[in-house]
């Protein structure tokens, strides 16, 4: 063995020698270019602190993601060529990525779609509970409308009739929505699922076979039991004598029995007012629940207000002559000439001219009717109003200013007038008046005007 290694390696040094010296020839007597000598080895040199890092993640990630490497089969004693290991990495180098295309993607889109998976759960199973998804279900096969089921089912939640709708559409035509309901509703537990059937709403044919029961007998549990055996196709199978008596006990309360009518709304000028009702109503068969202690105190309070507001009608005249007296003007001395008053807490005026203007005087304005002497008047206008008597004897105010003017609590804006009485109360800014009328002066300026009138 030992002398064949031996033979093995001197065929294999001869053809080596003698290509170097074909090499060396050809660059010493030839007459082209000399070639320029290449190799396929890397430079070995010394690597720094982070390319080292890197070589051994690539190192890493190549021996976790790489493809399984087929080495050949060597036999014993036979080391291979550099021919042949360069063939090997050649072969290997061109292999490794179909292999990688093909090995590695099918785990990465299985690991994709793992992960979504959960989060459609997660969506579909908010607020719609497997509950909510057989309430629905039993509704529409019952009603087939989504409005009486809006208005009609107690879900777990308030869901707009748009959420409602929406949901029946994806329990119908989504695939996935419709599996995950179906398995959670398989889930619940039998009496759950039991309960909720029982909850499913009435159909319009099982109301007009219940209808056709009069409403002046007194049916039994034996009565809607028949029914069930009668029609067992039309009747849910959750539905029990006595849930039937109970639906046809509604329905005699509403009127919608067939041989009960409603009574029509009466027309015209018969329309029952609530006070002929209270008439109508016999108040003998009204339960008189009397509180006779509550009606002892009730009768005690009502002597004390009364005595007090006698007390303070009879003080009322004592306080009418400390305010006359304060203020000095019980009643005005109208002379000739003085057709009404406007009178104030501090000042009053009179008014002796058929129009006066009401205002806060200036240095280049005078006014008739100075309102800055009764108070503070910085809100009042220069020219706030005109006070005019008519010939019929009637006073107008006409407010000419930016605020209102209050007659009585009645509020006059800017550009409007009102009528003035005797003691109306004139209120400008803040600032109380009342307006007196000399009524005998007036009424002589009516009878002159009667008499003009006549003529």
């Amino acid at each position: 063995m030992a002398a064949a290694g031996a033979q093995s390696r001197s065929e294999d040094e001869e053809p080596a020698g003698k290509k170097d010296l074909k090499r060396t020839t050809t660059q010493a007597f030839g007459g082209g270019i000399p070639k320029r000598r290449s190799s396929s080895r890397s430079i070995k040199r010394k690597k720094f602190d982070d390319e080292l890092v890197e070589s051994s993640l690539v190192k890493s990630s190549t021996r976790v993601k790489g493809p399984p490497v087929i080495e050949p089969i060597r036999c014993s004693g036979s080391e291979p060529s550099s021919n042949e290991k360069k063939k090997v990495t050649k072969s290997s180098t061109t292999l490794t990525p179909p292999l990688t295309m093909v090995v590695t993607p099918p785990p990465i889109a299985k690991r994709v779609k793992k992960s979504k998976q959960p989060l459609q759960i997660t969506k579909d199973l908010g607020r719609w509970k497997p509950t909510d998804d057989l309430l629905l279900i039993n509704a529409v096969l019952q009603t087939t409308d989504l409005t009486s089921v809006h208005l009609g089912v107690k879900f777990s939640c308030r869901f707009t009739f748009r959420e409602i709708k929406e949901r029946w559409y994806a329990l119908l035509y989504d695939p996935v929505i419709s599996k995950l309901a179906w398995q959670a509703m398989r889930q619940l537990h039998p009496e759950t699922i039991a309960a909720i059937q029982s909850k499913a709403l009435f159909s319009q044919a099982e109301e007009a076979l219940l209808a056709k029961i009069g409403s002046t007998s007194q049916p039994k549990l034996e009565v809607f039991q028949e029914l069930l055996s009668k029609y067992p196709s039309v009747f849910h199978p959750s539905r029990t004598p006595k849930s039937l008596l109970v639906h046809w006990q509604l329905l005699k309360q509403y009127y919608l029995l067939e041989d009960q009518s409603v009574q029509p709304l009466p027309k015209g000028d018969q329309v029952l007012n609530f006070s002929d009702a209270e008439q109508m109503v016999d108040e003998a068969k009204l339960k008189d629940s009397r509180d006779e202690v509550l009606e002892h105190e009730l009768m005690i309070s009502d002597r004390h207000q009364k005595r007090e507001i006698r007390q303070l009608e009879q003080e009322l005249p004592r306080w009418q002559v400390l305010v006359d007296s304060i203020t000095g003007m019980n009643v005005p001395d109208f002379d000739n000439q003085t057709l009404a008053a406007l009178r104030g807490r501090m000042v009053r005026y009179l008014m002796r001219s058929r129009e006066i203007t009401l205002g806060r005087a200036t240095k280049d304005k005078q006014i008739d009717v100075d309102l800055s002497l009764e108070g503070p008047a910085w809100k009042i206008s220069r020219k706030q109003g005109i006070i005019k008597l008519k010939n019929n004897g009637d006073f107008f105010i006409a407010n000419e200013g930016r605020r209102p003017i209050y007659i009585d609590g009645r509020p006059v804006l800017s550009g409007n007038k009102w009528k003035l009485n005797n003691n109306s109360v004139v209120e400008i800014a803040g600032l109380r008046f009342v307006f007196l009328i000399n009524l005998e002066l007036i009424s002589l300026i009516k009878a002159e005007a009667a008499k003009m009138t006549q003529q």
